[in-house]
Parts: C-alpha cells; sequence; structure tokens
C-alpha cells in the first residue's frame, strides 16, 4: 500500500517536473519569436507618404513634428474604406472647428485625414475637404500600403503644425464638440513636464450598459483584455481604447517617436510610453455611440490584441525596443 502510494506521489512529482520544463520551454519560445519577430515590423515613410495635394492638384511637403508648432490644434483621423463614414464625421467636426474660428480669429487648426492604404475611394471623399476649405485647414496623407489604425495615426501626428494634437475615429463615434472635455482635462494637470500632457477620452462610464448588451463571451474576452492590459502595460486608465485622445505637441513627440505597434493595440503602447516617460494623463468622459461599419472583427482582434499586449512588455523587456532618448520641439 506504501510502495503504491509513494509510486503515485512520485508520478505526479514527475508530471508537476515535466510541465514546469515544458512550460518554461514554450515561454522561452514566445520571448525568442516576440524578440525577432520585432525586427520584422517596417517603419519606414514611402516617399510619396511624405507629400499631400493643395485644392489645386500642385504636391507640397508635409511640416515634421520636430519643427515649432504654427497652429494650434491638430486634429489627426486615420481612414480605412471609410467613404461612406467619413462624410459625417468631417461635416460635424468642420462646422464645429468653422465657428470655433470665427467666434475667436485666433484659433487656428488643420485636419489631416490619413487614407490607410484603402481599397475605396476614402482619399476622394477627403480630397472634397481640401478643395472646399483648402489646404491649410485640411490634409489629405494617402499610404501607400495599409499599415494599421496605429500606424496610420503616426504618421498623421509625424505631419502635424499643431499645439495640441487630437486623434479622432473617422466614424464620428465620439461627438466632436467633446473636445472641449478633453482640453479641460489636459487644462486640469498642473505640472506638465516639459510641458508634457496627454488627456484621454473614456468609455468607462459606460461599460455597465456595454456588458448588458454583450454575450458572455464578449463580456469574457473584454475583462480578459482589461486585465492583460493592467498586468502587462497600463494601469490607471480605465479606458485605454477610446479613440479620442489629445496630446501636447512635446508629449506626442515623445510617444509617437518610440511607437512601434501598428494595429490595434497601439494605443497602449502610447500610454505605456507616456507612463515610463512619466507624462501626465487624465481621463475625460466623453459621448459615445456604436457606429455601424466598425473595421474591428470582435473575436479576431480581441486575441490579436491580447497577444500584441504580451509581445510589447516582452519586447521592451528583452530590448527588441527602446524608447527614444528625451527630445522636443524646439
Amino acid at each position: 500500500m506504501l510502495t503504491g502510494n509513494w509510486m503515485m506521489d512520485f508520478c505526479v512529482c514527475e508530471l508537476l517536473e515535466c510541465s514546469m520544463i515544458l512550460a518554461l520551454i514554450v515561454l522561452l519560445l514566445v520571448v525568442v519569436i516576440a524578440h525577432v519577430s520585432a525586427k520584422m515590423i517596417d517603419h519606414t515613410r514611402h516617399e510619396k507618404e511624405k507629400h499631400y495635394l493643395t485644392a489645386k492638384g500642385t504636391e507640397e511637403t508635409f511640416p515634421s513634428l520636430m519643427d515649432p508648432p504654427s497652429l494650434e490644434l491638430s486634429v489627426v483621423v486615420p481612414s480605412y474604406n471609410e467613404e461612406l463614414r467619413l462624410p459625417a464625421m468631417m461635416d460635424e467636426a468642420m462646422e464645429y472647428l468653422e465657428k470655433r474660428q470665427n467666434e475667436n480669429p485666433l484659433f487656428t487648426y488643420e485636419v489631416i485625414v490619413v487614407d490607410d492604404g484603402s481599397k475605396d475611394k476614402t482619399t476622394e471623399v477627403a480630397m472634397k475637404y481640401t478643395k472646399k476649405y483648402g489646404a491649410q485647414k485640411v490634409r489629405v496623407l494617402t499610404l501607400v500600403k495599409n499599415r494599421g489604425k496605429g500606424g496610420a495615426v503616426k504618421m498623421g501626428a509625424l505631419s502635424c503644425r499643431g499645439k495640441l494634437i487630437l486623434m479622432a475615429d473617422a466614424d464620428g463615434a465620439t461627438k466632436f464638440a467633446d473636445i472641449e472635455k478633453v482640453e479641460e482635462g489636459l487644462q486640469s494637470i498642473s505640472e506638465k513636464p516639459d510641458n508634457m500632457a496627454i488627456s484621454c477620452g473614456s468609455r468607462a462610464h459606460l461599460e455597465e450598459e456595454s456588458v448588458a448588451q454583450r454575450s458572455m463571451f464578449r463580456t469574457f474576452l473584454m475583462y480578459g483584455f482589461h486585465f492583460l492590459v493592467w498586468f502587462f502595460c497600463v494601469r490607471g486608465i480605465k479606458d485605454t481604447q477610446c479613440g479620442f485622445k489629445l496630446f501636447t505637441r512635446e508629449a506626442a513627440l515623445k510617444t509617437f517617436s518610440s511607437l512601434h505597434v501598428e494595429r490595434w493595440a497601439f494605443d497602449v503602447e502610447l500610454l505605456y510610453i507616456a507612463q515610463c516617460f512619466d507624462i501626465p494623463i487624465s481621463e475625460v468622459a466623453v459621448n459615445w455611440t456604436e457606429i455601424e461599419g466598425s473595421k474591428l472583427v470582435p473575436v479576431w482582434s480581441w486575441l490579436q490584441m491580447g497577444r500584441d499586449l504580451v509581445f510589447i512588455r516582452l519586447r521592451y523587456f528583452t530590448g527588441a525596443w527602446r524608447l527614444e532618448s528625451e527630445r522636443k520641439t524646439q
């Protein structure tokens, strides 16, 4: 009897030992894959992506985020196959911005629509606004190939002229007038090291209602993603994924200079970089409405983002990715 129990205990110990070895091998393999694959991402900006067309069709060169600002506000609108949803968002944004400028002539702005390698007429639709308002107010950056939302936002931000830079989704899910709320969030930050600060729009106040409308599986994925964000990357921010964020120019330069992720999890890396540099972040509740036509595939996109979160942490930990040395606009 004792021999049988001893044999059983021995088998359990062997099984545990083998499981631990297997887990270590899998972990090592994941770390190696994360490190090696980090070098495969091409961040090179194509020559055609350095220019935009004026209302008259002439080609001009985009400025650099490293240049001194010449406007009060830049709005970056990442767009992929958005010929149908973009007009409503642009009409709302331009109406607000034009009204604000009429009330305060010192307020200057630009909107940069970034066509992320669309297969439809997104660029043509966006160019209608350039022709209507002029290239000083609306510019279209057409990417040669699809990079992903993060890549599109980064390319747009690096081409901005504003003291403040707002990223806003092309679907218009957040009311554009809520820019005043994120501006107040930015102003509420009393200490801005090197004038760096970020204000994030948030839908966290709507989470209880959204959970009631989701299936149990999608709710599980959502909370799983929130846990991974908290565990691996960002703490203290309830909603990292809202596409309505306002940066000071200095904060944008600091964060986007180091950004690597070009797909859906780019927001998390941006905030991770900001927290690494001790850039203060405020979170402000904004109005948000579900708009049909989302490019996010519920299950696959969540899994892809989960993978990216793990890889973000591992790539910085192994040194495959490094934070850029401190730079700011002169």
